[in-house]
């Protein structure tokens, strides 16, 4: 896919239909005690020859999420917009500048079982940006090839033992990166609204 014809299939699947569903993780237990917390992540689609989502592996000191592959985002903070807390986490933890990204929408809400209603942001982002990592939060920047997303047997389900309970979740092939959890699902359901 190139990256205009990318770019014209996510304005047709992404900009006009952002709708109220919320997309429940695999690790989701039936009820929540508390309500989630609201978070945002900006899903930046290269517009490179070829195209890519560009991803974050963050840093293993990290309280929560060590080492984990994710999209740059966080928590939104009061008053705010989920665009505009995507846009200020990617540009603490990766120098991206808010005028270097097309917005395009929202993707449906995720809700993870570490208690966060994630909004997906997309955006198109032009080749060759010269990105720098915050040291304290992003280890590496890397992205996922636009035909792996669009692989219908690329991702796969992988499943573990936690807590007593059997755990499923989506994984990514990547030959350095194990792209799972949250970021995994979202882009499982980035790639179905690509494909069609």
């Amino acid at each position: 896919m190139t990256p205009e014809e990318l770019r014209t299939r996510l304005t047709e699947v992404i900009a006009p239909s952002h709708d109220s569903a919320v997309v429940y993780g695999d690790e989701v237990l039936q009820a929540l005690d508390t309500p989630p917390i609201p978070a945002a992540v900006l899903v930046p689609v290269v517009l490179g020859n070829p195209p890519g989502i560009l991803l974050t592996k963050r840093t293993a000191h990290l309280n929560k999420h060590a080492g984990q592959v994710s999209f740059p985002g966080g928590r939104i903070d009061a008053g705010e917009t989920p665009e505009a807390a995507a846009l200020r986490e990617a540009e603490e933890e990766v120098a991206l500048a808010p005028g270097d990204v097309e917005l395009l929408g929202r993707m449906s809400d995720y809700v993870t079982g570490t208690g966060y209603r994630i909004t997906p942001v997309v955006g198109l982002l032009p080749p060759g940006l010269m990105l720098h990592p915050s040291p304290h939060e992003v280890e590496s920047v890397f992205e996922l090839p636009i035909d792996v997303l669009l692989d219908p047997a690329a991702p796969r389900r992988q499943s573990q033992q936690r807590h007593g309970n059997l755990r499923e979740y989506w994984v990514w092939p990547h030959p350095d990166h194990y792209i799972w959890g949250a970021t995994a699902a979202i882009l499982v359901h980035l790639a179905q609204k690509l494909r069609g």
